[in-house]
């Protein structure tokens, strides 16, 4: 039904999130982070974000409740992130969820965290995502995937063979001493910059990897010539690092995304993940896009990084499309393959 009202939980990493939405219309969409708590060593500790998940979910529920002006009652459906993720903080929302269902007599749906990201998109539109090459670029995944119906299934085009994007963001910032997490800081110390300062490689972008890996994604070579140009380099220019650094990933992942689409012929690409939210993907996305004849859609970026708002997205489009729910002791599993939608009875 249209008018559904689907609560969803995201607690896959160091966010315990919740969103309220009705069809395709966001009511709510709360994050309680913890990331502060992560920043002094460097990444998120597993257990660190379990116990904030903890403390945070009964708080971040009820916000939720608050802001969409809706209660327990008339929610129709529970949507939680069932992977991939840290198992720990998947089994806190998986746990949370399950016990939201099973007291309000209702259908849960277990979906999976990288589809969620691309289903947020339908919060922005009203007509249902045609068939689309997705780019998914977040801290543990950088894909290429082709989607005819968000609902049913995934094709996987190509994935990342070592770091994905958003980590090596993590891992050369920590190196450059600008914090975490090292998409933003990089992003933002990039804006000063020249990204063609420094011509740093691109992974996988020969002849011979054209021809047997088109469409997937190395960075750690890449990670390995910065870190070694920074040792040889005392006095480098901080900015022009980053932005050259940042233009070497950026330039890779439309390189490949519009490849794919000219392969398949379909002239819609939409790219999603928490790096989706970087103002230098976002703007040559536009321009070679717009050059290359392809419709482009990205969520606003405060809907690319990690939220319940894009949980709940999928777990509405089930229901529209009439997808059974899972069963109420399904297992959260930490590797969930991006092909695997949702935990179906």
């Amino acid at each position: 039904m249209s008018d559904s009202i689907i609560l969803g939980i995201e607690t896959s990493c160091d966010e315990t999130a919740v969103g309220i939405v009705q069809g395709r219309t966001l009511l709510a969409n709360v994050i309680a982070s913890s990331v502060d708590e992560h920043a002094r060593f460097g990444g998120v500790v597993p257990e660190i974000a379990s116990r904030a998940h903890l403390e945070a979910m009964l708080p971040t529920i009820e916000k939720a409740l608050r802001d969409s002006k809706v209660t327990l009652a008339d929610i129709d459906a529970i949507a939680v992130t069932a992977g991939p993720g840290l198992v720990g903080a998947l089994l806190v929302g998986t746990s949370a969820a399950t016990g939201l269902a099973l007291g309000l007599g209702k259908p849960i749906y277990g979906v999976n965290h990288l589809a969620a990201h691309i289903s947020v998109d339908a919060l922005a539109h009203r007509h249902p995502l045609e068939s689309t090459i997705a780019l998914l670029v977040s801290g543990g995944h950088s894909s290429l995937l082709q989607i005819n119906d968000i609902t049913s299934s995934i094709a996987q085009l190509g994935a990342t063979m070592d770091d994905a994007a958003g980590e090596a963001f993590d891992k050369i910032s920590r190196v450059m001493g600008l914090g975490f997490p090292g998409g933003p800081a990089i992003d933002r110390t990039a804006l000063d910059g020249d990204p063609e300062a420094i011509d740093f490689p691109r992974g996988l972008t020969q002849p011979s990897d054209w021809r047997t890996r088109p469409f997937d994604f190395s960075f750690s070579g890449l990670k390995t010539a910065v870190a070694r140009y920074l040792e040889a380099t005392p006095d480098f220019h901080k900015a022009n690092v980053a932005a050259s650094f940042q233009e070497a990933i950026v330039d890779v992942l439309l390189l490949k995304a519009l490849a794919a689409c000219k392969e398949s012929g379909i002239d819609s690409l939409l790219i999603a993940g928490g790096v989706a939210a970087n103002s230098r993907l976002r703007a040559l996305a536009s321009q070679r896009c717009e050059k290359s004849g392809v419709r482009l859609r990205i969520p606003r970026p405060d809907l690319c990084t990690d939220n319940g708002a894009m949980v709940a997205a999928l777990g509405s489009l089930m229901v529209m499309a009439g997808r059974p729910g899972s069963q109420i002791d399904f297992e959260a599993t930490s590797s969930l393959p991006v092909t695997t939608l949702s935990l179906t009875s």
